[in-house]
C-alpha cells in the first residue's frame, strides 16, 4: 500500500512534500512592516494584543452574523508575528498569524483573537433517516435533522462531500443560508425528528454553532449526534460531551501512513477520541470506506477490527461501505463486492458482533443480529426499518440485551 500511496501523492499533490501535506507553507514576513491605518481591536472596548503591528481584518459587523468570536483560541508567543493565536479545537492545533485562517478554512485570527467564519451559515439543513448517517443502534427507524457548514479540517482525496468540505481549497462558494440555533431547533421540531445530526463536514470546525444548537435541542427534548472524523481535541470534547448523545466516527483506516498522505491528519488522535467518547458515555458507531489498494489490506483490516473489539468493545457497530470514485480519486474503481464480504468476515472473526456492509446492494448486510445467539432482531432496507423483533430491547430468543440507545420502544416499521 505504501508504494501505491507514494504514487498517488505525486498525482494528487504534486507540489507538496512527499512525507505529508498538512504542513503550512512558509509565510514571508517583513520586520519593519506597519499597517497604513491603526489595527482595530477584536471587539469594541477590548484592547488589541500588545505588540500587534500587522494589518488584519478586524471584527465583523452586524451585516456578517456568521462571523463570531470563537472558543478554544489561545495567545501564542511568536516574536516574529505578534498577535498570533493557537486554535485548539482539533488535533491540528493550528498556529495562526494575524489574518491567517486554519487548515479547516473557517477559523481565523482577526485582530489577535480567534473567530469562526461560519456561525449559522448552513449549507445543508434537512430531515433524513438516522440510518443514513449511518446509525443502526441509535434510535432505529427515527429521523434526524442534518445541519452542516462549509469547510473541514481533513482534506481526504476521496471526499464524497468535497463541494462543501473542500470549498476553501477549490475556490468554491457553496450556497448557504443563515440558520440561527433557535431556527434550527424549530425546524427540527416541525419536521418531527428525534435528533439533530451535525454532519457532512467535521462538526468541530463549527463548534460554537453546534454547541449553541445542542443546548437548545436538549432543552427541547431532542438528541444530538455527530458524524465526525474523530479529530476533536480533548478541550473540544470537554465542551461537546455533556450534550452529545452519539457519534459515528469515520474511521478512515488503520494506518497512520494513510491518514497522513490521503487525509492530511494522523491516526492516533482519532483513536484517542473514540476511546474518550466511549468513556464519557457517548454511544459510538464506526464507519470505514473500503478503498481498493489503499486501506483494504487483510492484515490491516484484522488489526483494526481487533483494536475496535478490545479498545472500544466487541458490540461496537462497524459499518464497512463501498467506495465510489469521487474528487481526486475519481480514477479508481469502486470497491469489489468480494472485498467487502471478505472485510466483514475478517471483522467477525476478530470478535466484532455487529458488522454491517453498505452501499453495495448485491452483498448488503444491514440486519442487526443478536450478539448472544445470532437471532435476527432488526431488518432494514433503503435506510428504513422493515423488521423489529426486539422485546424491551432484548432478544426474544435468548434475552441478551442489544447494545445501543433507544431500543426499548418499537419504531414505525415500513
Amino acid at each position: 500500500m505504501a508504494a501505491r500511496l507514494r504514487g498517488m501523492d505525486r498525482d494528487i499533490h504534486p507540489n507538496e512534500p512527499p512525507e505529508t501535506f498538512t504542513k503550512a507553507p512558509a509565510v514571508p514576513f517583513k520586520p519593519g512592516a506597519r499597517p497604513p491605518l491603526p489595527v482595530r481591536a477584536a471587539a469594541p472596548g477590548v484592547e488589541q494584543p500588545a505588540g500587534l503591528r500587522l494589518g488584519d481584518l478586524g471584527p465583523a459587523d452586524e451585516k456578517e452574523p456568521n462571523i463570531r468570536p470563537a472558543l478554544l483560541g489561545e495567545p501564542f508567543d511568536d516574536p516574529v508575528a505578534p498577535g498570533s493565536v493557537r486554535c485548539v479545537a482539533c488535533a491540528h492545533r493550528c498556529v495562526l498569524r494575524p489574518s491567517r485562517i486554519g487548515v479547516c478554512g473557517v477559523r481565523q485570527n482577526r485582530g489577535g483573537r480567534l473567530y469562526t467564519l461560519v456561525y449559522g451559515q448552513a449549507v445543508a439543513s434537512q430531515a433524513e433517516p438516522i440510518e443514513k448517517k449511518p446509525f443502526f443502534h441509535f434510535l432505529p427507524g427515527s429521523t434526524a435533522y442534518s445541519v452542516a457548514t462549509r469547510g473541514c479540517n481533513f482534506h481526504c482525496a476521496y471526499c464524497q462531500n468535497w463541494q462543501i468540505s473542500q470549498s476553501h481549497r477549490e475556490g468554491r462558494v457553496p450556497e448557504s443560508r443563515f440558520v440561527a440555533p433557535q431556527t434550527a431547533v424549530q425546524e427540527a421540531l416541525a419536521a418531527g425528528v428525534r435528533s439533530i445530526a451535525y454532519t457532512y463536514v467535521e462538526p468541530t470546525i463549527f463548534l460554537e454553532y453546534a454547541l449553541d444548537t445542542m443546548a437548545l435541542a436538549r432543552a427541547a427534548g431532542l438528541r444530538n449526534v455527530f458524524v465526525t472524523n474523530g479529530y476533536e481535541s480533548p478541550e473540544a470534547l470537554d465542551l461537546v460531551a455533556p450534550n452529545l448523545d452519539a457519534a459515528n466516527v469515520d474511521f478512515k483506516a488503520g494506518s497512520d501512513d494513510f491518514y497522513r498522505r490521503v487525509c492530511g491528519a494522523r491516526l492516533e488522535p482519532v483513536r484517542e477520541t473514540i476511546v474518550a467518547m466511549r468513556r464519557r458515555g457517548v454511544w459510538v458507531e464506526l464507519t470505514t470506506l473500503v478503498i481498493p489498494g489503499l486501506n483494504d489490506d487483510a492484515a490491516e483490516l484484522r488489526a483494526t477490527a481487533e483494536w475496535i473489539a478490545t479498545a472500544v468493545g466487541p458490540e461496537t457497530p462497524w459499518h464497512l461501505t463501498r467506495f465510489q470514485p469521487a474528487y481526486r480519486l475519481s480514477g479508481l474503481a469502486e470497491t469489489p463486492a468480494a472485498t467487502l464480504v471478505a472485510a466483514a468476515e475478517i471483522a467477525r472473526e476478530s470478535g466484532l458482533r455487529h458488522v454491517y456492509v453498505g452501499n453495495a446492494p448485491e452483498v448488503e448486510a444491514a440486519a442487526t443480529l443478536c450478539a448472544g445467539c445470532g437471532e435476527r432482531l432488526i431488518g432494514r432496507s433503503d435506510f428504513a426499518v422493515t423488521e423489529w423483533h426486539l422485546v424491551a430491547g432484548r432478544c426474544p430468543r435468548c434475552g441478551h440485551s442489544l447494545a445501543g440507545v433507544g431500543l426499548e420502544g418499537e419504531p414505525v416499521v415500513v
